[in-house]
């Protein structure tokens, strides 16, 4: 028995070690597009859920050895006043788990990669059309060459060519905002590395998240009315200084430091849930099945889950398509609440009505700090 995992994300990766540690009877492959084995993007800002998956796999200390764990998550103003803290230490202590890490991507990826080193990886192979015949899935790819398998894992992303033939009617939408993201290689003066900070301002935000090594994975949300701006696209550090000119320190020095080679920029985009991720011998995963905005830094970790849970499943059912099927009936409506609350907190966190904005600073400040903790107590609540 053979499953094919498209993609070689976080997704991809997790799913090929969860199955191996639980099925260690099923031949696995992973099918990449890239003719290279690259992590996309830049840094991770993960929670308590993921943490829980990983100890599932058995991958946690490997992760947490190239995580940086913070202590504090801070909530700001565009001035540098405080909206709303989280202390990570106390929560923590309560619920006895790690509640939120950073990662560099290519750093957990290479992690990830090293953990099953007899799965093998085949780059360069674009899913063009995929079709059952009857007894599996034949796969075709860009360049016309084709392979057979006999269940897929189509953990391809948000752009999914699975998912578009699958579920046709779903498409993508446009949050409204565009986001650039920033690696640097050091540290402004007297930087607090075991805190991450989100600053809201007036239909933008920045957000600041220390990462191991002396680095800092960065963050600009700009609110723009069309996808695709071909002035978003032409914009560098230079424009971004000036877009982000009035917010407080060490915001500019942030971006002043960056390389201009490090910096990324994407429309913030998702697609509305839906109502099936299993299709026979298809399983769609990750971001092919759910993808989210990433307000709440729940799209690894519910790519995360997803791996964790499919390799328990596979376990209790021995054919896949049974398993399958199970995988969607647990995962579907924690999955929408996920995706349906990242995208109302982006609304939210994007506002650029000064008095709407004002009401919501001072609504939040006026929320005790015990909620993030049963935020996190919730987030915690999984069934793998």
């Amino acid at each position: 028995m053979k499953i094919s995992i498209i993609g070689a994300g976080i997704g991809g990766l997790t799913t090929a070690i969860a199955l191996r540690k639980y099925r260690p009877d099923i031949e696995l492959e992973i099918i990449e597009g890239s003719p290279e084995l690259k992590a996309a993007g830049a840094g991770l800002a993960l929670a308590a859920n993921a943490i829980v998956a990983f100890d599932h796999i058995g991958v946690k200390q490997q992760v947490l050895a190239v995580s940086n764990v913070l202590e504090a998550f801070r909530i700001l103003d565009a001035k540098g006043r405080v909206i709303s803290q989280t202390n990570n230490i106390a929560i923590n202590r309560n619920l006895e788990t790690i509640s939120n890490f950073s990662v560099h991507r290519a750093d957990l990826h290479r992690v990830l990669l090293a953990q099953i080193p007899d799965v093998p990886v085949l780059l360069n192979r674009k899913v063009w059309d995929f079709r059952s015949n009857g007894n599996g899935e034949d796969i075709r790819f860009a360049d016309s060459s084709t392979t057979a398998t006999d269940y897929v894992v189509a953990a391809d992303g948000i752009h999914s060519i699975f998912r578009e033939k699958l579920l046709p009617k779903s498409k993508l939408r446009y949050a409204g905002y565009t986001c650039w993201r920033g690696i640097t290689d050091r540290l402004p003066t007297n930087f607090d590395q075991k805190a991450a900070s989100e600053s809201w301002g007036l239909g933008k935000r920045f957000g600041i998240v220390p990462l191991t090594d002396g680095r800092i994975y960065w963050f600009a949300c700009l609110n723009v009315p069309k996808e695709k701006d071909e002035g978003c696209a032409a914009m560098g550090k230079k424009e971004l200084l000036e877009t982000f000119h009035g917010f407080h320190a060490p915001v500019s020095e942030i971006i002043g430091m960056t390389e201009p080679d490090k910096i990324l920029w994407n429309d913030i985009l998702d697609f509305a849930p839906v109502e099936r991720f299993a299709f026979g011998r298809v399983l769609l995963l990750g971001d092919a099945a759910h993808a989210t905005t990433p307000n709440l830094g729940q799209g690894a970790c519910q790519a995360i889950e997803d791996a964790a849970v499919l390799g328990k499943l596979l376990t209790k059912h021995q054919l896949p398509e049974v398993a399958f099927k199970a995988f969607e009936q647990i995962r579907k409506e924690r999955t929408r609440l996920i995706v349906n609350r990242s995208w109302q907190l982006g609304k939210v966190a994007q506002l650029s009505n000064p008095l709407l904005a004002g009401l919501r600073n001072f609504a939040m400040r006026l929320v005790p700090e015990s909620v993030n903790e049963r935020q996190v107590k919730a987030l915690l609540d999984v069934e793998f």
